[in-house]
């Protein structure tokens, strides 16, 4: 399966994860001592990766390239579609090959699937908490370092909408903007007459929404609102910019924050806090 992912080279993404598990630069580094010493070199192994969890599956096809980067003409099954909810104990990807690639790859592949599986799921049940609304969940960039591109895809495969990429695709206006700038207006005039399209603009108060509509906000970030202010917030708003409910967000709050109008809820704990997926890989000498 080809995987292609804008702004993520796989190639690169697996040869730096291989060369950090294999020691690659370190004093005695560059391969795996254990199958090197105890795996005869044309040993071949069958394997099959399956869920323990109940998971939305991210990450297959990049755990694939591990596999594929170690033995090419690894005969390699994936089974689920990207996104997709399975059960625990479904079968996710059959393997045939060399075992000692098998074997060393298989630490770097389990991570990779594990944690975008973890994030994906996660995401989907704040999508399935949200309820029948039109609101919108988005993740945000708290991420980790070198890994954004790929925990908002994974987000994406839970259903998430993915918010800025990074610090260059639109203005983000937050207190501490504000505080130097003076004030909410003059802080979004002056990223408006920077030539910047997309404003968003952090409030946490009803008063200063008009003033960032004023001087060209098109997103309005209400943060820290309960959901009777967010209905007051959506109102005064009145359609003229996109509004976003942020801070405070969990499993148990984020229903009654989707009903009351806005057109999205982000929430950072996507990225930032999902627990890793429960996914094992067996192997069977052939």
């Amino acid at each position: 399966m080809e995987f292609t992912l804008e702004g993520f080279d796989l190639e690169r993404f697996v040869l730096r994860t291989l060369d950090e598990d294999l020691g690659v630069g370190w004093p005695g580094g560059g391969k795996d001592v254990t199958a090197t010493s105890v795996i005869p070199a044309d040993a071949r192994f069958s394997g099959v990766m399956d869920t323990r969890d109940p998971i939305v599956v991210a990450g297959l096809p990049i755990a694939a390239a591990f596999f594929r980067q170690l033995d090419p003409e690894m005969e390699i099954t994936i089974l689920r579609e990207e996104g997709e909810k399975v059960p625990a104990g479904a079968d996710l990807m059959r393997l045939a090959g060399n075992a000692r690639a098998l074997l060393t790859a298989e630490r770097s592949a389990l991570n990779t699937v594990q944690h975008l599986s973890g994030i994906a799921t996660m995401t989907r049940e704040y999508v399935d908490a949200m309820g029948e609304t039109e609101c919108v969940l988005l993740d945000t960039r708290k991420t980790i370092p070198g890994l954004r591109v790929l925990e908002k895809y994974a987000t994406r495969q839970g259903g998430a909408q993915n918010h800025r990429m990074g610090l260059w695709d639109a203005a983000m206006i937050k207190d501490n903007h504000i505080l130097v700038a003076g004030s909410v207006g003059e802080a979004v005039k002056r990223a408006k007459e920077a030539g910047i399209t997309s404003i968003i603009c952090e409030v946490d108060r009803i008063d200063q929404i008009e003033p960032a509509l004023e001087a060209g906000a098109n997103h309005i970030l209400l943060d820290n609102m309960d959901p009777e202010t967010l209905h007051e917030a959506v109102r005064v708003v009145a359609g003229r910019a996109r509004t976003e409910a942020s801070g405070g967000i969990n499993l148990d709050t984020i229903a009654a924050k989707a009903a009351t109008g806005v057109d999205y809820c982000s929430v950072g704990r996507l990225t930032q806090s999902a627990p890793a997926a429960d996914i094992g890989l067996d192997f069977t000498p052939l």
